[in-house]
């Protein structure tokens, strides 16, 4: 009997291999063929689901946003969820950690985004899903500044309700900035430094004006 292939599953495999790719060797050497060998696919395999490499680099950054998307809902309930202050300040640094670059998993999404975010810049094709990628993560921190802002001690140094758009732009900066540094030059970004950076970012948000 001829094999059964899932085309969910095999697109995943295919997304992986993309991954590994752009990590190792970077963007425009994710050709179909690369990504085939390199998932340990007949090249007729891949190109049965993408039509080209601006197909495949779009579906894999496309995958890559909602794996990101996933694990920000699953930490987003408890955080919504927390009755005080305390509760939700702890809950806002695991959920931003999601965008950093701190394990392989991560890393290879960073950088795939950066690849990504890079080509765009020349490729009108792909300026859409970048944009939204954009968006996306400047819409998430702005929520959590509107958060903060809701719930935070009254004195704090920061005014989050009249300087929300600046605080907003500085925090998806910093992440921004950190993830460039952590893809790299993960010898000296490493995640220790990264976590403690978000950290100390974030509490700035919460300390009495002097």
């Amino acid at each position: 009997m001829p094999k059964v292939v899932d085309p969910a599953a095999r697109r995943e495999e295919v997304v992986d291999a993309v991954f590994r790719v752009v990590r190792r060797a970077g963007f425009e050497q994710a050709s179909l063929r690369n990504v085939a060998e390199e998932a340990g696919l007949a090249i007729g395999s891949v190109r049965h689901y993408f039509d080209g490499h601006t197909d495949l680099m779009t579906f894999a950054m496309r995958a890559s946003i909602d794996r990101v998307s996933a694990r920000l809902i699953e930490r987003l309930g408890p955080l919504l969820a927390a009755s005080d202050h305390d509760r939700r300040a702890e809950g806002v640094e695991p959920m931003l950690s999601e965008l950093l670059p701190l394990d392989e998993a991560r890393r290879d999404e960073a950088a795939v985004w950066l690849a990504f975010t890079t080509a765009a810049r020349t490729r009108p094709e792909l300026r859409p899903l970048a944009q939204e990628a954009h968006d996306g993560m400047r819409r998430l921190v702005r929520r959590i500044i509107d958060g903060v802002a809701r719930h935070r001690p009254p004195g704090t140094r920061v005014d989050l309700e009249v300087d929300a758009e600046v605080e907003t732009e500085r925090l998806a900066a910093l992440i921004d900035g950190l993830t460039l540094a952590g893809v790299l030059h993960p010898d000296r970004m490493t995640p220790e430094l990264m976590r403690d950076a978000l950290r100390r970012h974030l509490q700035t948000l919460a300390e009495p004006r002097p």
